[in-house]
């Protein structure tokens, strides 16, 4: 196990395996969409939906404030997650938003063959780096399905996600659950699993030997800067990541949006069908585009795109008032691709308007 992790130069080939170590000086795993905001740009970068908060969320919220004098107690958010997912309060681990808990595993963890399957979120391999594990990546080609083949049969630790950030490809469950072996830890991240009407290839209502599923109630709800996530897991995993855990991890206002949301099934239903159909407008739209190419098919609430000079693309859209998520920060991607988030259609016909004159 390292315990230094030391600068190395690499170049990593579409559905090949590669041993990564990073300078966390510089390091590309550590940008996220939210540093790319600037005042006045219309966010087509972040994945988190802007609309107001109804009153049933935002009613309890406002109320939570007048028990911030006592320190948070989980108990019933914990049996509300673990109700909506037919799992117990046990096997529930609320955490800071979703990305905490990536950290929480690196820490418990001690993997001899650690392997990440990219172009996904990058903060697991960059938690995994920082806490000295040696990671390796499995790079997916073009249309960035899943082939369980790929993954070496001797990885005793395998993370993805489903659907995946950025490529919005939703992998079906039985490709992940063929990656469920004895003695390995499957990690799946499901942060946008609830953008998808029905959740149909989830794994969060299951029971298979070293399977973690990671969730976050940030992107549907609009809660980001509340943060709040979970981990569904083993007991005796649940239990070790408990013990790493800061104490009160999660704040009162975010335990109560936990079990206010566990519990909008209906509305979230109907969110979900709305980010379909206007992903499906989206995707429609930048057909009519030269040189733009929607790669893969899209699922969740955004779109990868791929086209020529995009970085420079991206800098004569923030010109004309639209920010987009660079792509070549996620590994296996690279300076011709973007991410471009799902919003109402009269936000995606102003957008389609300025690329349409900015791409060369």
């Amino acid at each position: 196990m390292l315990t230094s992790p030391a600068p190395l130069l690499i170049s990593v080939q579409l559905a090949a395996l590669c041993r990564v170590r990073h300078d966390h000086r510089m390091d590309p795993l550590r940008h996220h969409g939210d540093v790319e905001l600037r005042p006045g740009l219309v966010d087509l970068a972040v994945n988190v939906r802007t609309e107001p908060h109804p009153e049933w969320l935002s009613a309890p919220l406002l109320a939570s404030m007048s028990d911030l004098a006592a320190y948070p107690d989980q108990t019933r958010a914990r049996a509300a997650i673990a109700a909506r997912h037919g799992r117990a309060p046990e096997e529930v681990l609320l955490t800071a938003g979703a990305a905490q808990a990536f950290t929480l595993l690196a820490q418990v963890l001690t993997p001899r063959r650690a392997v990440v399957v990219h172009p996904q979120f990058t903060e697991p391999e960059a938690a995994l780096a920082a806490h000295g594990h040696v990671v390796e990546r499995v790079v997916l080609a073009p249309p960035f399905t899943l082939d369980p083949g790929l993954v070496p049969a001797d990885a005793d630790l395998v993370v993805l996600g489903n659907p995946t950030n950025p490529t919005s490809v939703l992998h079906p469950a039985p490709a992940l659950t063929a990656l469920a072996v004895p003695g390995r830890t499957l990690v799946v991240d499901e942060a946008f699993a609830d953008t998808i009407p029905g959740e149909p290839e989830s794994l969060a209502a299951t029971r298979l030997p070293g399977l973690v599923v990671i969730r976050s109630l940030t992107k549907t709800w609009g809660l980001a800067g509340l943060r709040i996530g979970y981990l569904l897991a083993d007991p005796a995993l649940i239990r070790a990541l408990t013990e790493v855990q800061p104490l009160w991890p999660v704040s009162t206002p975010a335990l109560v949006a936990a079990e206010v949301c566990a519990t909008a099934h209906a509305a979230e239903e109907r969110i979900a069908h709305e980010i379909a159909a206007d992903r499906a407008y989206l995707v429609a739209r930048l057909a009519e585009i030269h040189g733009v190419e929607v790669v893969g098919t899209p699922t969740s609430s955004f779109v990868l795109v791929r086209t020529p000079g995009a970085l420079a693309l991206r800098e004569r859209l923030i010109a004309r008032g639209f920010v987009v998520r660079r792509g070549d920060t996620f590994p296996g991607l690279g300076p011709d691709w973007l991410r471009i988030s799902v919003r109402h259609t009269a936000v995606t016909d102003a957008f389609v308007d300025v690329l349409k004159n900015e791409v060369h």
